[in-house]
């Protein structure tokens, strides 16, 4: 159901594409995770052809959930006005579905918040490993000589 962002589409359909945009970003983000740590052991273990594979994985992976994230503030937007807040998406919904929700939109939180630090930590590898390697190809350059 991928409806387009237009003024005619109706509250109940803006709805059901965030939740199934929501769902669809707690997969989507469960595999960022598994492709994080795959990144990671690729890193260590120097294997530069795998580690392409995952950047272009990675990098597709984050546009799809880059694109649902526009779209989901949108779809706030419709449903709650300007300044949209997902506080006031839960409170259009019934006490079943918003306590579903709160609780998906948390996980969603701390997988957001799981894969930027493993995304850093990676970066973090990655930096490091090229300052050696540097290091090693073209020898230490001083800036300043000891006296």
């Amino acid at each position: 159901m991928n409806l387009p962002l237009t003024g005619a589409l109706s509250r109940q359909a803006a709805m059901g594409q965030l939740l199934q945009d929501i769902a669809l970003d707690l997969v989507g983000y469960a595999s960022l995770q598994d492709l994080l740590g795959e990144q990671f052991d690729a890193a260590i273990r120097h294997q530069q052809a795998r580690l392409g594979q995952l950047a272009e994985a990675i990098g597709m992976l984050v546009d799809e959930l880059e694109t649902r994230r526009a779209r989901r503030v949108a779809l706030a937007t419709r449903l709650t006005g300007p300044q949209p807040a997902m506080a006031q998406v839960f409170a259009l919904l019934r006490p079943g579905p918003r306590a579903r929700l709160e609780a998906d939109w948390a996980a969603l939180e701390r997988m957001v918040l799981a894969a930027k630090a493993a995304a850093k930590r990676n970066g973090d590898l990655l930096a490091e490993q090229f300052t050696i390697m540097q290091r090693v190809l073209h020898g230490e350059h001083r800036d300043y000589e000891p006296a």
